[in-house]
């Protein structure tokens, strides 16, 4: 038996990294997913974002550990379809008691002035807008069935840290922090926990991708993934270049638990000491 028999997660951003790797650890605690992904990939993208393979994948993963998974290819930046979503993966599952907004992308390579407007409002509207909607379409369903749960919220290292290349991602991503503590203040009377994690660099697509690796060594040609390993160590305290998806996986595990039910509002680095390295 799992700790979270018979219980209903819903995760966003589910085909692949870190949404992934959140499905398939509530599943082997014993939970029930909802999956949502389906974004196109935006013209500024220096990567491509998730496929409905992908998606379809996740599920099957969830499904191998006899486990049921419903799928919907909806976008976070459309509230509609994911409300339509949400309630429908609810109506099929039987409940919400789990929340993670994990939807998300980062474009990098841009200095703050750079940025285009178009590009700005499309990073605000996926990393803060799609949080936004996520706990619009589920809050009223939990508050309608009483569900003690837990909502998970994805910042980043980047909203407790400064840096150059992504000073969209990094406001959106402060903004998430910042909703975190309004949404535990609201939400406590109801028994409903909300919590943020901050990650350092995770071992994903969004760190794994050609644009980035230009953007760290412009001194060579076409670097690949082990050229940039000692520029990713080096921005953190633990001698790792980056954490594996399941690393933090486990971190929303635990805040979703009964090991966590007295921790609400709360930002967590999972981040090998990135928010506290100075130099």
């Amino acid at each position: 038996m799992g700790q979270f028999d018979g219980k209903v997660a819903l995760i966003t951003g589910g085909a692949r990294g870190q949404g992934r790797s959140h499905a398939v650890r509530m599943a082997e605690e014993g939970a029930d997913v909802i999956l949502v992904d389906g974004p196109q990939t935006p013209d500024w993208m220096g990567y491509p974002l998730a496929s409905p393979d992908e998606l379809e994948e996740t599920a099957r993963l969830v499904e191998k550990l006899d486990r049921r998974a419903v799928v919907f290819e909806a976008d976070v930046r459309d509230f509609e379809a994911l409300a339509d979503a949400v309630s429908s993966g609810v109506a099929e599952l039987g409940g919400l008691d789990f929340v993670c907004a994990n939807a998300g992308a980062m474009p990098v390579g841009d200095m703050t002035w750079d940025i285009s407007v178009e590009q700005w409002r499309e990073v605000i509207d996926i990393n803060l807008n799609g949080v936004f909607h996520t706990v619009k379409a589920a809050v009223p369903i939990m508050l309608e069935r009483e569900s003690r749960g837990s909502i998970v919220l994805t910042a980043s290292g980047a909203a407790l840290n400064s840096g150059t290349h992504f000073a969209d991602y990094s406001a959106a991503k402060a903004a998430v922090v910042s909703l975190t503590r309004s949404l535990a203040y609201e939400l406590a009377p109801h028994w409903v926990r909300v919590n943020n994690i901050c990650p350092t660099s995770v071992d994903t697509t969004m760190i794994q991708n050609q644009t980035l690796y230009d953007i760290f060594r412009p001194d060579l040609d076409n670097p690949g993934r082990d050229d940039v390993v000692e520029e990713f160590r080096s921005k953190n305290l633990l001698p790792i270049p980056w954490v594996e998806p399941v690393d933090i996986s486990n971190a929303v595990v635990w805040l979703c638990s009964e090991q966590a039910r007295y921790v609400t509002g709360v930002t967590l680095p999972i981040d090998a000491g990135n928010a506290i390295k100075k130099f």
